[in-house]
């Protein structure tokens, strides 16, 4: 591993160099292509090797968008910004970055998944660390020799199981770290060398991959049980060991194992679930923002969580977290959320629950006191009447779920019902922003998981705010990383929650819209970043403590996609 050297002046950033030649030209970190300037071409023998124009990142920004514009297909737009991204980094960041509305969706979800679907056939080039129960007893080694950089700070970590809601997609659930990543570093400023994606490849039950000739994955089934933990273990110790300053957020795990994980390994190194505590943050914002707008009170949310999976339990913990800071306690918190899993309403009476789930588990006689008993339980239309309630949260992955009955019945009990969509990719919502307007007559207050276009509501075009976990993911991760965080705690995923709800710009509520706009994640990561920081500071786990010097210190953090100048490292 070599030293990515990266030295900020106040004439821009400049970068020391120990490759010339057309070493460097296949060094996507440091290529310019022809944004060389003259004297780097001389300066490193490269002279000859590109055509003679020198073109600014402006210019090859805007022709490589018109050449990726002629690619109609997602999936293969996902493709050419892959390619990019392997051959000039900082331009690929700049290009993101100039249309982020458009081409997030291309890197990120829906798109993410077709491409984690197909990776084994549209394969070019690696990219991250892939570790396979091969390499038990010399993981450690495995990171140091095939990390390209010394001082990674941040990991997206999958096993590849629980992808979006396609699920076990093996060794393709990689795109969906690199696409993470991709927007770590346009969101939160946080440079592509000092970032690494990981899969842990246990081998997949996915039997059309593991039929499939050109499947590039450990080619067995997936390692379970003491085996599997071994392996994860195994991984934590020694990222921790050749990254000292690692944050890892897990990402995509089946829910049996990820509060497992998250559990077993959150006072070992600074690490999250973005499935679990990303999903329940940006829920939890998306209800604050809507009681901002309809003027009702936080505390007085009912709110249905249909699908009790890892998302779905993470945010009935974030809405139960905030609603205590706010005084609701004892049996007024419990019976704030009701949620509902394949067989039902969660409920005492069941003897298949997990932990997680037992924690939300409704007693049989509050059931039996509001109308709810045999069938009915599985109903969500009759659930939401009964129970009356007036916020829907959606994370089953079954489309159409929240059928017009279903809507119609959260809007009896609410003048705005809170109504969030938010399985993706797209064809799984629970709902389309269209029909839930159609069927309250403009009156719900609505986010989804996944971009829709806006809705035009008595002649007017209503945007549907986008309850996307990009808007927390990022911000937690440079909160911890510039505060130097042990640990982050629930109080700063709290406080990422809270950060983004009061986010909203007074525009933003006037159009009735739960999430800011895409273009304005940069300071949206900024604000949520500085929250998040603040409150490792108030926690105790930080060990940068200059609360009043920690604005600046996160400015001077952060990068932008712009080229360095590049030195020779001997300079």
């Amino acid at each position: 591993m070599e030293k990515f050297e990266l030295i900020r002046t106040p004439e821009g950033d400049k970068a020391k160099v120990a490759m010339s030649g057309s070493d460097l030209l296949r060094a996507p970190i440091y290529n310019k292509g022809i944004g060389f300037t003259p004297d780097e071409r001389r300066r490193f023998g490269i002279e000859g090797m590109l055509p003679p124009q020198h073109n600014d990142i402006e210019m090859q920004a805007d022709r490589t968008y018109h050449t990726i514009c002629f690619n109609k297909d997602p999936v293969g737009r996902n493709i050419d910004l892959g390619l990019l991204q392997n051959r000039n980094e900082v331009l690929f960041y700049k290009l993101l970055s100039m249309h982020l509305e458009e081409l997030m969706p291309v890197v990120y979800t829906p798109t993410v998944g077709a491409a984690s679907h197909f990776y084994s056939h549209v394969y070019r080039r690696a990219r991250g660390v892939f570790i396979t129960p091969e390499h038990v007893g010399r993981i450690e080694q495995v990171l140091r020799d095939s990390a390209p950089f010394s001082d990674v700070e941040l990991m997206v970590v999958t096993d590849n199981e629980a992808i979006l809601g396609i699920g076990d997609q093996g060794v393709g659930g990689m795109a969906i770290s690199i696409g993470k990543l991709a927007l770590y570093c346009v969101g939160a400023g946080i440079h592509p060398a000092r970032t690494l994606p990981i899969s842990l490849d246990v081998g997949t039950d996915n039997q059309e991959l593991l039929d499939d000739p050109w499947y590039l994955g450990w080619r067995k089934h997936r390692l379970r049980g003491d085996a599997y933990l071994a392996i994860v273990d195994e991984f934590v110790e020694a990222a921790r060991a050749v990254f000292p300053k690692v944050v890892i957020q897990w990402e995509d795990f089946h829910k049996d194992i990820a509060f497992q994980v998250l559990d077993r390994h959150r006072n070992h190194l600074p690490s999250f679930n973005d499935d679990i505590q990303g999903t329940g943050a940006v829920a939890a914002a998306a209800i604050h923002a809507a009681a901002r707008i309809s003027g009702e009170d936080f505390r007085d949310c009912r709110t249905v969580v249909y699908g009790a999976g890892a998302a779905g339990v993470g945010i009935a913990r974030q809405i139960r977290r905030q609603l205590r800071q706010e005084g609701v306690d004892g049996e007024a918190l419990a019976r704030a959320i009701i949620a509902l899993d394949s067989r039902g309403v969660v409920c005492d009476d069941r003897d298949d629950l997990d932990k997680n789930k037992r924690d939300f588990a409704w007693p049989a006689a509050w059931l039996e006191e509001i109308g709810l008993v045999g069938e009915d339980r599985r109903n969500l239309a009759k659930v939401v009447d009964a129970y009356k309630g007036n916020v829907l949260i959606g994370t089953s992955g079954q489309a159409g779920s929240f059928t017009e009955e279903v809507v119609q019945n959260a809007a009896r009990h609410s003048d705005h019902p809170v109504i969030l969509p938010m399985s993706n990719p797209t064809d799984i919502s629970e709902a389309t922003p269209a029909d839930i307007m159609k069927w309250t007559d403009g009156t719900a207050l609505v986010a989804t998981g996944s971009p829709f276009d806006p809705v035009e509501i008595g002649g007017e075009k209503r945007r549907i705010g986008q309850a996307n976990n990009v808007f927390v993911f990022p911000g937690i991760g440079l909160g911890a990383i510039v505060s130097g965080a042990t640990e982050i705690t629930g109080s700063m995923i709290g406080a990422s929650s809270t950060a983004l709800a009061h986010a909203l710009e007074a525009s933003t509520i006037e159009e009735r819209c739960l999430m800011p706009e895409v273009n304005s994640l940069w300071d949206i990561c900024g604000i949520v970043g500085l929250a998040v920081a603040k409150q490792a500071i108030a926690d105790g786990v930080a060990t940068f403590t200059d609360d009043g010097g920690l604005e600046q210190h996160i400015e001077d953090y952060r990068w932008k996609p712009e080229y360095p100048e590049i030195l020779r490292a001997d300079d």
